[in-house]
C-alpha cells in the first residue's frame, strides 16, 4: 500500500470523528460564490488575514512588554533595541493595526454601496459593525500600552468622556481607573482587556462567516443567485483574487513597517507619559479622527458623547432606513451620487478631527456631522421612496456572460 493510500486513510478516518477537512472543503474550496464578485470583494478576506497577523505578532510583544507604569515605556524601547527583530514586529504590529482599519473601512463602504446590509442580511451586516466596534475597543486599549505622552493623555481623555453620562459617570470612570487618575491599575487594566479582546474578536469573526455562509455573498448586482449558472467555486477562483489583493496590501504595509513605519503616528509618543505637562494637541490614531471630530463639534460634552456613539450606532437600523427594494447602487441613479457625498463627508470628518476645534475645521466638522446623521436618518429613507431603480437583470449570469451594458458591467470589474 502507498503513503498517499495510507495518508489518506488516515485522515478519512479522523474526519469521520472530527469532520474539519470537510468544513473547510465545503467553507473555503467548494463554497458556491455568485460568478461575477469584483476585487471589492477580496477586502472580507484580508481583513480576517491582517487579524491573524495582529494576533501573531501581539501574543509575541506580549512576552517582552512589562505593564507597569515605570517600565511600560522602557520595556518598548527595549523590543526595539534589544529583542531580536523585535522592531520588526512592533512596527508590523502597529501598522497592522492601521491596515486592519483601512482595509474594514473599506469593506464596509462596499457593502454600503452595493448593499450588503438588506434582507436577509441584515444579522451579517450587525455582526460586521460590531467587528468594528470591538477593534476600536482594542486599539485604544493597545495605544495605550506604550506609556508615552500621547498614550497617557488620550486614555486620559477617553475614558473622561464616561463621566458625562448622569449619575453613574464619575462611577464608571472610577471603575475604568481603578483608581482616582489614570495609573497602573488602568495600564493593567488595558493591557488584560488588549490581550482578551483579539480572542472575543474571533468568536465575533466566526459568526459574521457563519452568517455569510448561510444566504451566500452579496454580488455587484444586488441579486441572488438562481442556479448552479450563477455561481462559481470559491476555490481556485477567488482563492487567486485573494492571493492578489493580499501580494498588494502586503506591498504596502511593508512600504510603511520599512520605510515610514511611525508616519501614521504621533511624535509625542515617543516621549515617556508625564502627567504634569499636556500636549499642546491630543490626537487619536487616525482612524478614530471621524469620530473625534463628531465628539468635539458641540460644545456640550454630553451631546458629543451622544452625536459620537450615535454616529455608532445608526448603521445598525440601516436595513430599515434604506427604503429601496434594489439592494445595489449600479441600478440606483440617485443613490450612487449621493454615496460618494458620504464619502466625502468621513474623509472631511478625519482632517476635521486631526486640526484644533477652532475655525474653519470646528465649522466644517458640525456640518460634516450634521450630513452624517442626514444621509442615513433623511436621505436613505426619502432616497429610497422617490427613486426609480434601473431594470436588474433577470440572473447573474446574463450581464456576466453577454457582456451587460456599461452601467452594469463597469462595477464587476473590480471585487467588492
Amino acid at each position: 500500500m502507498s503513503n498517499d493510500s495510507v495518508g489518506k486513510r488516515v485522515v478519512q478516518w479522523f474526519d469521520h470523528r472530527l469532520p474539519l477537512v470537510t468544513f473547510v472543503n465545503h467553507s473555503l474550496v467548494e463554497y458556491p460564490a455568485p460568478r461575477n464578485l469584483s476585487y471589492w470583494w477580496t477586502f472580507g478576506s484580508l481583513a480576517g488575514i491582517v487579524l491573524v497577523l495582529q494576533i501573531v505578532t501581539g501574543i509575541v510583544l506580549a512576552m517582552h512588554y512589562t505593564p507597569h507604569v515605570d517600565m511600560a515605556f522602557v520595556s518598548v524601547e527595549r523590543i526595539m533595541r534589544d529583542v531580536n527583530y523585535g522592531w520588526l514586529i512592533r512596527y508590523m504590529h502597529a501598522n497592522g493595526g492601521s491596515a486592519f482599519f483601512a482595509v474594514v473601512y473599506i469593506h464596509i463602504y462596499r457593502g454600503l454601496y452595493y448593499g450588503s446590509y438588506k434582507d436577509p442580511r441584515e444579522v451579517l451586516w450587525w455582526m460586521g459593525l460590531i467587528i468594528l466596534i470591538l477593534m476600536m475597543m482594542n486599539a485604544f486599549t493597545g495605544y495605550v500600552l506604550p506609556w508615552g505622552q500621547m498614550s497617557f493623555w488620550a486614555a486620559t481623555v477617553i475614558t473622561n468622556l464616561f463621566s458625562a453620562i448622569p449619575l453613574v459617570g464619575d462611577s464608571i470612570v472610577t471603575w475604568l481607573w481603578g483608581g482616582y487618575a489614570v495609573g497602573n491599575p488602568a495600564l493593567n487594566r488595558f493591557y488584560s482587556l488588549h490581550y482578551l479582546l483579539p480572542f472575543l474578536l474571533v468568536a465575533v469573526v466566526f459568526l459574521h462567516l457563519w452568517a455569510l455562509h448561510t444566504f451566500g455573498s452579496n454580488n455587484p448586482l444586488g441579486i441572488d443567485a438562481k442556479g448552479p449558472q450563477d455561481q462559481i467555486p470559491f476555490h481556485p477562483y477567488y482563492t487567486v483574487k485573494d492571493l492578489f489583493g493580499l501580494g498588494v496590501l502586503m506591498i504596502v504595509l511593508l512600504a510603511f513597517v520599512f520605510f515610514a513605519p511611525n508616519f501614521l503616528g504621533h511624535p509625542d509618543n515617543y516621549i515617556p507619559a508625564n502627567p504634569l505637562v499636556t500636549p499642546a494637541h491630543i490626537v487619536p490614531e487616525w482612524y478614530f479622527l471621524p469620530f473625534y471630530a463628531i465628539l468635539r463639534s458641540v460644545p456640550d460634552k454630553l451631546l458629543g458623547v451622544v452625536l459620537m456613539f450615535g454616529s455608532l450606532a445608526v448603521p445598525f437600523l440601516l436595513p430599515w432606513l434604506d427604503t429601496s427594494k434594489v439592494r445595489s447602487a449600479t441600478f440606483r441613479p440617485i443613490y450612487k451620487q449621493v454615496f460618494w457625498f458620504l464619502v466625502v463627508d468621513g474623509i472631511v470628518l478625519g482632517w476635521c478631527g486631526s486640526q484644533p476645534p477652532e475655525g474653519i475645521a470646528l465649522i466644517l466638522a458640525r456640518i460634516s456631522t450634521a450630513y452624517y446623521f442626514l444621509h442615513f436618518l433623511v436621505l436613505m429613507p426619502l432616497i429610497g421612496m422617490i427613486e426609480k431603480p434601473r431594470p436588474l437583470p433577470t440572473s447573474i449570469a446574463e450581464p456576466v456572460l453577454k457582456g451587460g451594458d456599461a452601467a452594469a458591467t463597469a462595477p464587476t470589474r473590480g471585487r467588492s
